[in-house]
C-alpha cells in the first residue's frame, strides 16, 4: 500500500508544483528554487524534502505536460487533411513553446533523457510526430526530405525566437515562413 500524505503535507506539495509550474513557466528551467518555494508559501526545507533535487521537481511539473505533448500527435492524426494536421500539430507545439519558457526549455533539451518518465514521453511524442510528417508527406503536401530530426531543430529555432524576440507574436511570423518552405509545391 503506498504512503499517503497528511493532508497539509499534500496541500504544501501541490502548492510547491502550481509555484514552480508558474515559475518555470516565466523564468525557465534555471529559475530560482527560493523563490518556487517563497510563492509557494512554504519553506526551502519542504521543497526539498518533497523534491531532493531540481530534476525532481522539474519532472514532476513536466510530465502532465509532455503527456499534452504527445496528445497534439494523436489528435493531428484524427484530422483528415494531412497538411492541415501538420500545419496544426506544428502550431500548436510552437504555441506550447512561446507560453511556457520552461516546457520550450524542456522540449529542446537532452539533460533530461535518463528520467524514466520523461523519457518514455518523449519517445511517445517522436512517434507521434513521426507518424504526422510521414503522413503528410505520403499525401504530397509535405516536402520528401523533412524528418523529425528536422524538427527538432526548427524546435530548437522556435525556443531561441521566443527567448530573444522583443515581440511576443514573433514566433508566428516564422511559423509562417517555414511553413511556406516546408509545403511541396
Amino acid at each position: 500500500m503506498a504512503n499517503r500524505l497528511r493532508a497539509d503535507a499534500e496541500r504544501n506539495r501541490a502548492a510547491l508544483l502550481a509555484a514552480a509550474r508558474e515559475i518555470f513557466g516565466e523564468h525557465g528551467l534555471d529559475a530560482s528554487l527560493d523563490e518556487i518555494a517563497r510563492r509557494a508559501g512554504v519553506g526551502n526545507a519542504t521543497l526539498y524534502r518533497r523534491f531532493p533535487t531540481r530534476r525532481d521537481l522539474i519532472a514532476e511539473v513536466f510530465a502532465g505536460q509532455m503527456t499534452e505533448y504527445v496528445e497534439l500527435a494523436e489528435l493531428a492524426l484524427h484530422e483528415p487533411d494531412p497538411w492541415a494536421a501538420f500545419v496544426g500539430y506544428l502550431t500548436r507545439l510552437f504555441e506550447l513553446q512561446a507560453t511556457d519558457r520552461g516546457l520550450s526549455e524542456l522540449l529542446v533539451s537532452t539533460s533530461f533523457d535518463d528520467d524514466e518518465r520523461l523519457s518514455a514521453l518523449r519517445a511517445a511524442t517522436q512517434r507521434g510526430a513521426s507518424e504526422v510528417i510521414v503522413r503528410a508527406q505520403q499525401s504530397g503536401a509535405l516536402r520528401a526530405d523533412f524528418t523529425r530530426r528536422d524538427l527538432g531543430i526548427l524546435m530548437r529555432a522556435n525556443a531561441g525566437v521566443v527567448r530573444a524576440s522583443l515581440e511576443p507574436d514573433a514566433w508566428k511570423r516564422q511559423l509562417v515562413l517555414l511553413l511556406d518552405g516546408l509545403a511541396r509545391r
